[in-house]
């Protein structure tokens, strides 16, 4: 039995982690070789100081009753994604480099396929948000047209152009901007004193 744990604070993981979970679960592949969970720390922070049980097969008596060996997490910060092998207690390349590699349900599955063998295939749901902003500006434009259809003089006004270009160059060059392309981390570790940043 494999097991991946999610500690959810951040949506976006959350988000992400569910994507991953529910192309496991509808695949064609799925099977009991993979098992995915979720402890959200408001309701089990005492999960992350605490020590779990995990379930250790012994391995050299074959049908024995499997043994509970104790396991501390130690984990200070959240999401993280771990992953408990069926046999022996988690190693650090169990842990997802969340800081390094991103959370997006693509890399999850790489990493995944690279801890237990599973290979799953990421299937997102459609996303019609785009659609209907696009149905929305084109409705709103036209219905403007239609109602100042006998003085379209404002089409020409210098004013207004000007300042819906400021508009779109101040979009363009603000950090919210250089955010959505680069999709960096939400918070960052310094390795030289552990402190967690929150980038904003």
């Amino acid at each position: 039995m494999k097991l991946v744990l999610l500690p959810a604070v951040q949506v976006q993981a959350n988000e992400e982690y569910q994507v991953l979970a529910n192309s496991w679960r509808y695949s064609s592949a799925f099977s009991n070789k993979l098992f995915f969970t979720v402890v959200d720390y408001d309701e089990g922070a005492d999960v992350f100081q605490q020590i779990i049980n995990v379930i250790k097969s012994d391995e050299e008596k074959p049908g024995a009753s499997p043994q509970l060996s104790s396991l501390k997490l130690n984990m200070n910060s959240a999401p993280t994604f771990m992953n408990f092998p069926p046999k022996g207690k988690p190693k650090r390349a169990d842990t997802f480099d969340l800081q390094r590699i991103g959370f997006a349900a693509e890399q999850l599955a790489k990493w995944i396929a690279d801890r237990t063998d599973v290979h799953i295939r990421v299937f997102r749901p459609p996303n019609y948000s785009g659609t209907i902003a696009l149905a929305l500006l084109v409705s709103l434009v036209g219905g403007l047209l239609y109602l100042r259809r006998n003085n379209l003089e404002f089409i020409y006004n210098k004013t207004g152009w000007a300042m819906a270009a400021l508009c779109v160059v101040f979009a363009m060059t603000s950090g919210q901007m250089w955010n959505h392309i680069r999709g960096p981390p939400y918070a960052h570790k310094n390795p030289q004193n552990g402190q967690v940043s929150i980038e904003l």
